[in-house]
């Protein structure tokens, strides 16, 4: 098992070979000495970098930033913390004071790119000879609007399946592969005392990832125009019949068993659960406890008819159309994410996957069997349809739904019905972004 550098102690060793590769042609900024700010002035053009993340996050991007102002002196990034960033962001597009490169959550641009507050970088990738395809496609799709690019993928992720090495071995278990294995698995880990469960096989705590499932069914959340929802299918009764026999008849979970250890117990860190969907995120955290949690990730069972799924998110960087210093702001954008040695910089900074698909090609995710799973989910993982209610339709119209199915207060018919007819409402209410 790797151990973690600290930001300070990994940048202070990687400072010198990143900055000295980052003139090259693939995507790094201009090597320093050229002097200018490209107007004749003789001083750097000052660029202002929006994020949300505070805390370590802020390190990691001041870490990013400090090594692409020592790359060159033409340039200089200064990264500012915003709460509330999308509110302000908003504001600012309309009143002259919008930053200049701007951290987005990608599901964003279909929501934001029709109010014409993103400024197309296909000028920027043409004349400078990058390729969509160094990106994961569904990564540069949800940055893409109208056939239009908004940005450069900053990170990708997707969930798999994490399991306690040591609870799966006393159940003469392997990792399954599988829905059918998964149930076994998720049977033979579970155990209960009387009526308390004090070991939970496989957690159903987080419907929001009925998505998922419906891939790993066959199915597709909206309809194949994008117009209406899809779920009210043979499909999606498959993954509610399969709940339901995990939760009420398996019992192999308990709804809000994970709420009821207590706040700040960690079910899978203290042995009170044996598997569970969740991202690279938890990596750091679960690596910590070494010897105390002993566990393993493989990509998602597929379904009854072998169809995988899992859904891929992450973040990108984004140039304002409010910006003033665009070709400058497209210069740090492509320095930080389509260069493979920066992209790296940022990876082990952070401990995020990298939207550059070259970068995960480096021994340092295809040597560790913990990346290993992920990189293998990305290659089948779908990002969330791209229409701008979406978000409502799956948070307001169908994920309560699914709520009262689980604590047994609606039947699977009346769930998939109800959930369709608000869905569709929400889609249709919500189709014209304003």
């Amino acid at each position: 098992m790797k151990r973690w550098l600290s930001v300070t102690a990994l940048s202070a060793v990687l400072f010198s070979s990143v900055i000295g590769c980052s003139g090259n042609n693939d995507g790094g900024g201009d090597k320093g000495g050229s002097g200018g700010d490209g107007g004749g002035g003789g001083k750097p053009v000052e660029l202002t970098f929006w994020g949300d993340w505070g805390g370590e996050g802020q390190k990691q991007f001041e870490t990013m930033v400090d090594a692409f102002n020592k790359s060159q002196d033409r340039i200089r990034v200064k990264y500012v913390l915003q709460q509330d960033m999308i509110t302000k962001f908003l504001t600012a597009a309309t009143s002259g004071g919008s930053p200049d490169i701007l951290f987005w959550d990608r599901w964003r641009t279909s929501l934001y790119a029709p109010k014409n507050v993103l400024h197309p970088i296909d000028e920027y990738l043409e004349k400078d000879g990058l390729s969509k395809d160094a990106f994961y496609g569904e990564s540069i799709k949800e940055l893409s609007y109208n056939d239009k690019l908004y940005g450069l993928p900053l990170t990708v992720d997707a969930r798999a399946l994490f399991y306690n090495k040591k609870i799966l071995d006393e159940a003469g278990v392997k990792p399954p592969t599988t829905w059918a294995e998964l149930e076994e698995a998720a049977v033979k880990t579970t155990k209960w005392n009387g009526s308390k469960l004090e070991v939970a096989g496989f957690s159903l705590g987080d419907n929001g990832l009925f998505n998922m499932y419906l891939q790993q069914a066959g199915g597709s959340m909206l309809s194949e125009d994008g117009l209406k929802t899809g779920f009210n299918s043979e499909q999606g009764r498959s993954v509610l019949q399969f709940w339901d026999k995990l939760l009420n008849e398996d019992k192999v979970y308990k709804v809000g068993f994970e709420q009821g250890l207590g706040e700040g117990t960690d079910a899978f860190v203290t042995g009170k659960l044996a598997m569970q969907y969740t991202g690279p995120w938890m990596l750091s955290t679960y690596k910590k406890y070494g010897k105390d949690l002993d566990f393993g990730i493989v990509p998602p069972p597929a379904g009854p008819n072998g169809d995988k799924g899992s859904v891929m998110g992450g973040f990108g960087l984004v140039i304002p159309e409010g910006a003033k210093h665009k070709e400058e702001a497209w210069e740090f954008v492509k320095w930080w994410t389509a260069n493979k040695d920066n992209a790296l910089l940022w990876a082990k900074t952070s401990l995020n996957m990298p939207g550059l698909k070259e970068a995960l090609e480096d021994p340092f995710f295809k040597d560790d069997p913990f990346w290993q799973p992920f990189m293998e989910t990305l290659e089948f993982a779908k990002i969330r349809p791209a229409h701008p209610g979406y978000s409502v339709m799956e948070n307001d119209g169908l994920i309560p739904n699914l709520q009262l199915f689980q604590q047994g207060e609606q039947g699977l018919e009346d769930t998939l019905n109800k959930s369709q007819t608000q869905g569709d409402k929400l889609l249709a209410d919500n189709a014209d972004v304003k």
